[in-house]
């Protein structure tokens, strides 16, 4: 059985909200992208995120964005540790679906898969299941809150 996961959380501000925090570049590099985000999440473009406490900007392939539902995105994994995709890359798949609850929260899931049955791919999916849920986290308590939860957290 390939490693997948799902990590979720409810965050107390309306859909519309949450999905722009997400796609707009200048909000996801307030509380998650601490080295800033480059180009908006929509569908077929390629953005980089870039982190201070994990240099480097990794690209990020934008499958589909459908406004206020769900963000699909690829990016690069080792290849000892991530299968290859349908066009022959080692890259996760990472789904972000919102949806409105009852009370008017909303409910974000992140679920990503695409690792080998390895040691290599067990451990790579338990560090991303680490970072989003995290970035789930830092999400909430910027956009409740405004506090700014990874800076210093990392290093």
């Amino acid at each position: 059985m390939k490693p997948k996961f799902t990590v979720s959380g409810r965050i107390a501000r309306p859909v519309p909200e949450v999905f722009e925090a997400v796609a707009a570049p200048a909000i996801l590099s307030e509380y998650f992208t601490t080295g800033g985000a480059k180009g908006r999440l929509e569908t077929g473009a390629v953005v980089t995120w870039d982190f201070h406490d994990f240099p480097g900007a990794f690209p990020v392939h934008v499958v589909e964005a459908v406004k206020d539902r769900h963000i699909l995105l690829r990016w690069g994994g080792d290849k000892e540790a991530v299968l290859p995709d349908e066009e022959g890359e080692h890259r996760t798949l990472v789904t972000l679906a919102f949806e409105t609850l009852d009370d008017g929260r909303t409910l974000v899931q992140i679920t990503e898969e695409g690792w080998a049955d390895t040691p290599e791919g067990l451990k790579a999916s338990y560090s991303n299941c680490e970072g989003w849920t995290g970035m789930l986290a830092a999400m909430k308590v910027w956009l409740e809150h405004g506090v700014k939860l990874r800076q210093g957290f990392y290093k």
